[in-house]
């Protein structure tokens, strides 16, 4: 069975949306009786009538996902695996997005049972259906050659910059994930908005609610830059909600600068203007107090 359909582009930077032909995305999926001796890049090949360097390619860049019976989906990266009767192979095919060259990221503080990250914007924190290869969490990987395990802790959004901590273990991640929880990790960001926040009776703290949830945000005022009439703020969350200071700013009526999302007149050729600069924590592995900060001064000028 080959089943083709369209997908969304929230995999791909932002930078090449615009370039997208829908009738490029397509999804292949075919599943094995008795007598399968393929191999799985032959299998699609076959099946699809794409090339084999261009299974291959997919493959590479965790495009090709396989279930097996009782099992789990996972995705598969070795062309020469042998395929078995029941087994299903998944080929998220966009040629648009395999073809991205994505923004490396740099690893900031290596603390073993986990490691802090610069991701740049464009750049997925994680992967999705059709590749990874634009992802940091395959390019953590890779940095450590495969020998390290990468687990998701916590994300930022692919338009914004910044860091982000990485757990190379389920007890890094546990105990990481758990700082998250009772907000004893500070992360705070440096955020251009639209108009003068200097003339709003703004206390400094944004309570409003998001998607029917408490959600907190406090900042600082650093400078108005009346040429742009933009203003420079240091932000805090103290909740997680999706998009949280993006929204927030925008429902006071001060967007962040080059949001694609909300927001009016706030569009900017640099793209979101939000980085993610300074995170600190109490390492949970005795290293003592552990801060990682970017320098801003290009963004902040």
């Amino acid at each position: 069975m080959i089943r083709n359909e369209r997908k969304d582009h929230r995999g791909l930077p932002a930078s090449r949306q615009a370039r997208i032909d829908p009738m490029t995305a397509t999804l292949h999926e075919v599943t094995f009786g008795p007598g399968c001796p393929d191999t799985a890049c032959d299998a699609l090949a076959a099946r699809t009538g794409l090339s084999k360097t261009s299974i291959k390619q997919a493959m590479i860049k965790g495009a090709v996902w396989l279930r097996r019976p009782k099992s789990k989906v996972r995705r598969l990266r070795k062309a020469t695996t042998i395929l078995k009767p029941g087994d299903t192979l998944q080929l998220y095919y966009d040629p648009t997005i395999l073809d991205v060259s994505p923004p490396i990221a740099d690893c900031v503080r290596d603390l073993g049972h986990y490691t802090i990250w610069f991701k740049p914007a464009g750049l997925l924190t994680q992967g999705t259906r059709y590749g990874d290869h634009c992802s940091l969490a395959r390019q953590v990987e890779q940095y450590f050659k495969m020998r390290r395990k990468v687990f998701l802790v916590h994300r930022i959004d692919r338009e914004a910059s910044g860091l982000v901590i990485m757990a190379h273990n389920q007890v890094s991640a546990a105990k990481i994930s758990a700082l998250f929880r009772e907000n004893r990790i500070e992360k705070e960001y440096a955020v251009w908005v639209r108009g003068d926040l200097t003339q709003s009776p703004s206390d400094g703290r944004i309570g409003l609610d998001l998607d029917g949830k408490t959600a907190l945000t406090r900042f600082h005022i650093i400078r108005h830059d009346p040429d742009k009439d933009r203003t420079l703020v240091h932000a805090q969350i103290h909740t997680g909600r999706l998009h949280q200071i993006r929204r927030h700013f925008s429902h006071i009526g001060f967007p962040v600068m080059g949001d694609p999302s909300y927001g009016r007149g706030n569009l900017c050729p640099e793209g979101l203007q939000l980085v993610a600069f300074r995170i600190a924590l109490d390492c949970p592995f005795g290293n003592g107090r552990i801060e990682a900060k970017i320098d801003l001064e290009g963004f902040e000028t």
